[in-house]
């Protein structure tokens, strides 16, 4: 038999995957793959269900229904002052990982340079490759995650198209400040780069930060792709509706790539998305507001069994070192241990790196049912004295 595509064959079955069917096997409690166990609010779900009663339920326009299109624009200039044009400058798609193939896609071409940052969500490798983009990674590290200036201007040159960004950063929960972005800023300028920015959890930061879209800095409003997702902001993972915003320039090369991928997202969830993204501030200052308040529970509860618990700036995440616990092996044989031992299942954070420097590490995920991170912190309290 002829062999299949060398890029992707290369690739195992993601750490989610794996680490999820281990949960189930061992029926464990899964505080790994980054799904919230409640099914979102109710008033979006009955909007959805009542357009898939009422139709029409086939092919949408590529682009998406305006609806969802006005509201995606309208919720970057409430938010960002962005200015968006519904007609011109954005795109639905399915989910916020089909956006970013879309763009990385549309934008580059074999042997283009992309500058990307570790740890990083496990899609964006296998895609630029794909792509047939030359990956150059710069690496951020617990315990304070500070990006690497020296680093990231090495990693940039003549050949770099584009770089991707990802604030609030899953796995590390950080949150890029305002000096980091304006440096990204000045060296996307001085290479005459793009940036995809994959900001899904815009909504998830805490303890006063603000959310800041490199798109808003001088210079980045025409270098940039802003990517969301309704599966974050409104805990609806499973529907996979994503929505970017870019200059028709870069929105055109991507809905090209757009068009042979999905081509369109169920009507009545982009409808229901649509509904959501008009509820007012108050709505979206809550979500942050009730999520701390988990993020809180579990850090605490980690802390005092024994772990050292990472600062948790945004998103669904903390990372954890498990060192101080005495346990003699590296992250994947410690989550492992977890899972089928103490019965609670998290994420080995080497998964996320390209190098095998950073094994200590796990990822836990705190949108859960408080009821539910207290049973997983009993757990682990009762087995983690046996390392």
């Amino acid at each position: 038999m002829k062999p299949h595509n060398s890029v992707l064959s290369g690739y195992g079955t993601n750490i989610f995957t794996v680490m999820s069917a281990m949960a189930v096997e061992n029926n464990a409690i899964n505080l790994g793959q980054g799904f919230p166990d409640t099914d979102g609010p109710e008033d979006i779900r009955q909007v959805a269900a009542d357009a898939s009663k009422e139709g029409p339920n086939q092919y949408p326009p590529m682009m998406g229904i305006p609806d969802l299109r006005k509201s995606t624009a309208n919720h970057n200039n409430y938010f960002y002052d962005l200015g968006i044009n519904w007609k011109t400058e954005t795109m639905v798609t399915s989910g916020a990982t089909e956006a970013l193939a879309a763009c990385i896609f549309g934008l580059i071409e074999p042997g283009d340079e992309a500058v990307m940052i570790e740890p990083l969500y496990d899609c964006y490798l296998p895609i630029l490759r794909r792509a047939g983009g030359i990956p150059r990674m710069v690496k951020v590290e617990p315990p304070n995650w500070a990006l690497p200036y020296d680093d990231i201007e090495a990693a940039f040159s003549k050949k770099t198209k584009l770089l991707v960004i990802n604030s609030p950063m899953n796995p590390s929960a950080k949150v890029f400040s305002l000096d980091e972005l304006t440096f990204i800023a000045e060296l996307l300028k001085r290479y005459d780069a793009y940036a995809i920015c994959d900001e899904v959890y815009e909504h998830l930061v805490y303890d006063k930060r603000k959310h800041v879209p490199l798109m808003t800095l001088p210079g980045m409003r025409d270098r940039c792709v802003r990517i969301s997702s309704a599966g974050k902001t409104f805990s609806m993972t499973g529907w996979k509706v994503g929505y970017s915003v870019a200059s028709p320039n870069i929105l055109a090369a991507a809905a090209k790539a757009h068009q042979f991928l999905t081509f369109a997202t169920p009507p009545n969830l982009q409808k229901a998305v649509a509904y959501g993204l008009n509820k007012d501030e108050s709505y979206f200052r809550s979500i942050s507001a009730n999520m701390v308040l988990k993020r809180n529970r579990l850090a605490d509860g980690l802390s005092e069994i024994g772990f050292d618990v990472m600062e948790s700036q945004g998103t669904y995440f903390l990372a954890a070192d498990y060192q101080p616990l005495g346990f003699k092996g590296d992250d994947v044989q410690f989550c492992t241990y977890l899972t089928r031992e103490a019965g609670v299942s998290a994420v080995p954070f080497s998964a996320f790196y390209q190098g095998d420097e950073i094994n200590n590490f796990i990822r836990f995920c705190y949108c859960k049912d408080d009821a539910l991170l207290d049973a997983a912190l009993g757990k682990l309290k009762a087995h983690l004295g046996k390392c």
